[in-house]
């Protein structure tokens, strides 16, 4: 993302629309966060202030992780190969990281390559349907700007069921239209009446999975014995007792 990108969307999160969209997301990160514990969670890439989301997690420690050195990342690596040891991290944080990269399907592997066994995956996307992806469509610099594509919800279940992850349901947020001042429509409903109204609405969701672990169950060697054959009644010896009985 360029100088001029990061200028566009630092200048979106000053206006209603891009506050209350902010505020939405903040809403349902801290419900979902709420569950999520263990010794660190990492969110890669910036999305609103540096400590919108991160000031929710209940992990032990938690760390911004970015590819631009000048937005106080407290790691700056490629998103395509972090620099982050393999299996060492409790849970990833991706809002709109995947719309915003050149390769979302390398920088999915590179998350399923540092988080444990039973890890969690946080995932915020916007729709590529509704008013808001029509906007995106429609706008020479994407919408919100910077924004590289929309990933259709489905399509990301796939990405994430093919890595072997358990997608829970999704969440909706940020209900109305794409509209930076809400004075050329008047007031707008609060979000969660739209939510119950117009669904359709939603701009953006939410996804939470988790890694798939199948514990390998050993299996026990059979060995097999000689079985004694039954005759009228009577066990029949078997030529080894036979033999053994003639020498005593």
């Amino acid at each position: 993302m360029g100088q001029n990108s990061r200028d566009r969307i630092g200048g979106w999160f000053e206006t209603p629309l891009g506050r209350r969209c902010l505020a939405a997301e903040q809403r349902v990160i801290r419900r979902t966060l709420d569950t999520v514990f263990g010794e660190q969670l990492l969110q890669i890439g910036v999305w609103g202030q540096r400590d919108a989301f991160l000031r929710h997690a209940r992990t032990q420690r938690r760390a911004l992780v970015d590819r631009r050195p000048d937005v106080g990342a407290d790691l700056v690596t490629e998103l395509d190969r972090l620099a982050i040891a393999s299996d060492s991290v409790d849970a990833v944080l991706l809002p709109h990281t995947l719309e915003r990269t050149e390769s979302p399907h390398a920088l999915l592997r590179e998350v399923d390559r540092i988080l444990r066994a039973d890890g969690h995956l946080v995932i915020l996307s916007f729709k590529p349907v509704g008013f808001w992806g029509l906007r995106n469509a429609l706008s020479p610099g994407g919408y919100p700007p910077g924004s590289r594509r929309m990933i259709r919800e489905h399509r990301l279940r796939d990405w994430l069921e093919l890595l072997s992850y358990d997608v829970g349901p999704r969440r909706r947020y940020c209900h109305g239209l794409p509209i930076a001042s809400f004075g050329r429509i008047g007031r707008l409903p609060d979000d969660s009446r739209l939510a119950r109204w117009l669904p359709v609405l939603s701009a953006g969701y939410l996804l939470r999975a988790r890694q798939c672990v199948y514990p390998m169950t050993p299996i026990r060697p059979v060995w097999k014995t000689p079985r004694l054959r039954a005759v009228g009644g009577l066990v029949e010896p078997s030529a080894r007792t036979s033999e053994t009985r003639q020498r005593t």
